[in-house]
């Protein structure tokens, strides 16, 4: 899902003393765009001048430049160290760059001079409620109202909150009352169409989507909200088009973009691959490069019987795809950090790089191969769980009571803030599925995933909502129901799963309504046991 837009951007660093370099060469290095040129001229003339590096990072920033804007405003604090704002501002690119303990520390600096500040207190209910603390964002934000109750900004922020919550009536009133307040803040009208995606009001949330996109001038929220844009519209079932605005993703001013160490040509849609080695690199979460593998066969058939595939994905599901694609080199990707910046290697292929035509990250070629839903082909499943130890569970299955064995999935691993709204209390299951819940022996759910393949296939049928384990139950071809909501792009603006065409799909009639859809799946789940 989009990240929700904060009236001071957000993403994070760590503050480290810059030494050994003088501001002028500090300079030299940062500066690259034109719409810097100006912010340094006061540096030429007086490289010591608090206030030129000030103008200079804040330039850097709204270019995209995090990691030199960040030494720009050290370099200012260190000429300044009473001015407050600074403090603000780097606690604002803490938050960009995802270090939330900094970025609360600094806010909480700024917020002691200046309490009630508006932009000091909308930045700290940002981080809080980036850390799930909502009660102490909504404190934050409703005293900083108090004292400032036409600060649109604030009304923006509240609105994430209620949204993360899952409180959709008040995210409304807040995001609305937002814009009444400033028409042009680009940030909600942003917030409200992600809201409205949710709620499975898909052409209002493009309306709010393009809206913003013409509105805001920062690079970074651009970036984000084209991404946002991409999965509304494959969501309106324009595929095709979704997964070309979807590259935004790869552009090097997003903040969080991930950068690829692979130094070969990148493949564009159209190339010929018939003979190429061609490398893939897995991207996103787990659910992820399951779901965009859907696409391997076709690949594999396109460059043919002298082509070559490299596939790079999770070390956890090496094993998983080794045995699914016998004739695909499969091995493991690592990510670092670089001055905040996500990068991924593949170690595996040190010192052969050189023998790789072509690569793209996983996602892309899906501009080429899936873009209409007639793209996506009937076949069910294309993972192979062990054969071995899809017997062993069975056997231990047969263990238990008699009667259909089903295999319920409740929680992603990621379980952040904004993934919290879409998972339906566990008590649910046991009151209206009527079972108690059983904890497979002997298996870490976590990191065997290959184990976890083989359970699924060995379970007469698997429950659950959108997470890795699903998509590996699909993508194995198992049985599978999905509880979905309104908004999830996924489904491609369908009723069903086109990934994984055995999956059966189940939907509340609105976003929250979980006692509906449960009810549908205990009374499906009737005639499955009969």
């Amino acid at each position: 899902m989009p990240r929700p837009a904060n009236p001071s951007a957000t993403s994070a660093l760590a503050l480290q003393p810059h030494t050994g370099a003088t501001p002028a060469r500090l300079a030299a290095g940062i500066v690259g765009a034109p719409s810097s040129r100006a912010a340094l001229e006061p540096l030429t003339k007086d490289e010591r001048s608090g206030a030129g590096w000030w103008v200079l990072a804040a330039a850097r920033e709204l270019a995209g430049d995090f990691a030199g804007s960040i030494k720009c405003y050290e370099a200012a604090l260190k000429l300044l160290p009473d001015h407050m704002e600074i403090a603000n501002s780097l606690g604002r690119l803490a938050f960009r760059l995802n270090d939330l303990k900094v970025a609360e520390q600094l806010f909480r600096h700024f917020l002691a001079n200046f309490p009630n500040h508006p932009e000091g207190a909308n930045n700290l209910g940002c981080v809080l409620r980036s850390q799930s603390r909502f009660d102490e964002a909504t404190d934050v934000l409703k005293g900083a109202l108090m004292a400032n109750p036409e600060n649109a900004q604030i009304w923006n922020t509240l609105g994430t909150v209620m949204a993360e919550l899952g409180d959709t009536v008040n995210a409304e009133i807040f995001f609305n009352e937002a814009l009444r307040l400033e028409p042009g803040l680009a940030k909600a009208r942003y917030n409200r169409g992600n809201m409205r995606m949710i709620l499975g009001q898909i052409d209002a949330a493009l309306e709010d989507c393009e809206t913003a996109l013409a509105q805001t001038k920062v690079v970074d929220e651009q970036i984000m909200m084209q991404l946002a844009r991409s999965t509304i519209l494959i969501n309106l079932g324009r595929v095709g088009e979704g997964w070309d605005a979807y590259e935004a993703r790869r552009d090097p001013n997003f903040a969080e973009v991930t950068l690829f160490n692979v130094g070969r040509p990148g493949w564009t849609p159209g190339d010929d691959l018939a003979g190429k080695s061609l490398l893939l690199i897995g991207e996103q979460g787990l659910g992820d490069e399951i779901l965009f593998a859907n696409m391997l066969p076709d690949i594999l058939e396109r460059l043919g019987p002298d082509g070559r595939l490299t596939l790079a994905v999770e070390q956890r599901l090496t094993p998983l795809f080794e045995r699914a694609f016998p004739n695909i080199e499969v091995g493991s990707h690592f990510t670092y950090k670089v001055d905040g910046y996500s990068q991924r290697a593949m170690p595996f292929l040190d010192g052969r790089m050189d023998q790789i035509d072509l690569w793209a990250p996983l996602a892309s070629p899906l501009r080429e191969f899936r873009r209409t839903l007639e793209d996506f082909p009937d076949t069910v499943g294309y993972l192979t769980p062990d054969p071995d130890r899809v017997a062993h569970w069975r056997g231990l299955l047969e263990q238990a009571p008699a009667g259909r064995k089903v295999g319920l999935l409740w929680k992603s691993a990621i379980v952040n803030s904004g993934r919290r709204r879409f998972f339906s209390a566990f008590e649910q299951a046991r009151r209206d599925l009527g079972v108690e819940i059983w904890t497979p022996p002997g298996i870490d759910l976590k990191q065997d995933l290959d184990d976890v393949a083989a359970l699924s296939c060995a379970l007469d049928l698997v429950i659950g909502f959108s997470n890795a384990t699903l998509n590996i139950a699909g993508a194995c071809g198992a049985p599978t129901w999905l509880i979905s909501n309104p908004g999830a792009w996924p489904r491609l603006g369908t009723g069903r799963y086109p990934w994984y065409p055995q999956v059966r799909v189940f939907l509340p009639p609105s976003f929250g309504e979980w006692d509906v859809a449960m009810g549908q799946v205990a009374e499906a789940l009737g005639e499955f046991t009969a």
